[in-house]
């Protein structure tokens, strides 16, 4: 048994050079889906750009009973986007590490816009694995969360504990998690180094708040969201559908960039540094 739970958080590393597409015209032969170890129990994909212009990133995160994919990108084909082929592939070589006799998948979603729920069919009959459907009512009944949004809830991967913290406002059933082993604060699109769209404004308000509140009594080390959109520039943005980002900054942010969003949204600002707050309702 792995212990998750003892000098926590662990460090990671995130010295890597994500894949941002290929320059026009030329034939991209870079895979579909980088694969990074940010720990050896804690890996961070993310989706070509030359396959899908909105590339996001994917989490997958070992615990000693099963595993948890945190969103299944934009591309449903698997002859474009063989998300399950390399996921079985990376749960393979864990546990070839780590062998277990039956081990679990369990398939879910920082939230259900089409860029992140695209690739659940692929998943659709592999064995031991759970595919946590992407509305309210399943992802509240699925987890357990009471009162939603104003109680959390928790997911055991067997040893290893997530926060499960409300997040809508850019989408109703946007979920936050918080890895307790890593410290690694999950926020889909509700914060990332890009175009931020708020559909709630009271509710994102209020998640945000809630975020705040949790950051103030629990160790985050890094807010990782699902997307880069920003150039290295302040306040200068990819355009939409963009497929070649030579200039994007990390995707790593900070607690602090939650007080600045809290701030932008106070002040109904848009671009703030390093994310553009968009405000559709």
């Amino acid at each position: 048994m792995i212990d998750f739970r003892t000098d926590t958080p662990v460090a990671g590393s995130l010295d890597v050079r994500w894949h941002a597409g290929s320059p026009p015209p030329g034939d991209d032969t870079a895979a579909a889906i980088q694969a990074h170890a940010y720990t050896e129990h804690t890996l961070i994909l993310r989706q070509n750009k030359s396959v899908h212009f909105e590339a996001p990133f994917l989490y997958l995160l070992f615990g000693n009973d099963r595993a948890l994919l945190l969103d299944t990108g934009a591309t449903a084909d698997p002859a474009a986007m063989p998300l399950r082929a390399t996921v079985d592939t990376l749960i393979g070589q864990w546990l070839a590490r780590h062998p277990r006799e039956r081990y679990g998948l369990v398939v879910a979603h920082t939230h259900g816009h089409g860029d992140h729920i695209a690739g659940d069919a692929q998943f659709a009959d592999r064995p031991y694995t759970e595919v946590v459907g992407p509305s309210l009512d399943a992802v509240t009944a699925h987890f357990g969360f009471e009162q939603w949004p104003l109680r959390p809830a928790e997911l055991d991967l067997g040893g290893r504990v997530l926060d499960l913290l409300p997040g809508p406002g850019h989408e109703e059933a946007a979920v936050v998690l918080h890895d307790r082993h890593t410290g690694l604060l999950l926020t889909g699109d509700s914060l990332y180094p890009g175009r931020l769209y708020v559909t709630d404004v009271p509710a994102f308000t209020a998640t945000v708040d809630r975020l705040l509140a949790f950051c103030s009594t629990n160790r985050v080390t890094h807010v990782l969201g699902c997307h880069i959109e920003m150039t290295r520039t302040a306040d200068t943005d990819y355009p939409r559908g963009t497929t070649y980002q030579p200039d994007e900054p990390p995707l790593e942010l900070t607690p602090d960039h939650l007080l600045r969003l809290r701030d932008a949204l106070a002040r109904r600002q848009g671009p703030s540094g390093d994310f553009i707050v968009v405000y559709e309702g």
